[in-house]
């Protein structure tokens, strides 16, 4: 049995699924992000009640930034690099997402897009999400800069559905 060590294929395996442990929905620009156990993913929009989802984009699959998702493992070093605990509400992200490597789903190859599902749902990796200068008021001093480079990926609804709080999250690699 041969393996295939390409760049092309080394990029798509996980070790295993992630999990969900967190949804945040942003009902209006400067409100402050709702915590919800469930919910509903909309295709080429993003999340039912976040505020992404009302904006109507001119692109056939939407805009690239109908869902934001942040790495839970990076929480901590955002907190080391700012001296204090992190509320992740605070992060304006709208999963907060364990045991897999977010920035790794970007895929290096365009016509070779990484899938996320989630429950019924399926996204599709579309960029870093780079922090915005909120950051600076809501972390403090250097919030901005703590951010950068962990503040995950952005993504687009593919397939509408419903998920949860501790659902899997799995890396397609098909």
């Amino acid at each position: 049995m041969t393996v295939d060590n390409s760049l092309r294929n080394l990029t798509r395996q996980f070790t295993k699924p992630g999990k969900l442990e967190a949804i945040y929905l942003r009902p209006a620009r400067d409100m402050s992000c709702v915590s919800v156990q469930q919910a509903i993913a909309i295709s080429k929009r993003g999340l039912e009640g976040d505020r992404a989802s009302q904006r109507v984009s001119t692109k056939p699959l939407g805009s690239n930034r109908q869902v934001t998702l942040i790495q839970a493992e990076h929480i901590a070093v955002i907190a080391s690099l700012i001296g204090k605990p992190v509320d992740t509400a605070l992060l304006r992200r709208n999963l907060l997402v364990s045991g897999i490597n977010l920035l790794a789903a970007k895929s290096l190859f365009k016509d070779q897009p990484l899938i996320i599902k989630i429950g019924e749902v399926v996204l599709e990796v579309t960029g870093p999400c780079e922090p915005c200068s909120k950051m600076e008021k809501l972390l403090g001093l250097g919030g901005y800069n703590a951010m950068r480079g962990h503040g995950g990926v952005t993504a687009r609804v593919i397939t509408g559905g419903v998920f949860n709080v501790e659902d899997a999250v799995v890396i397609d690699a098909d």
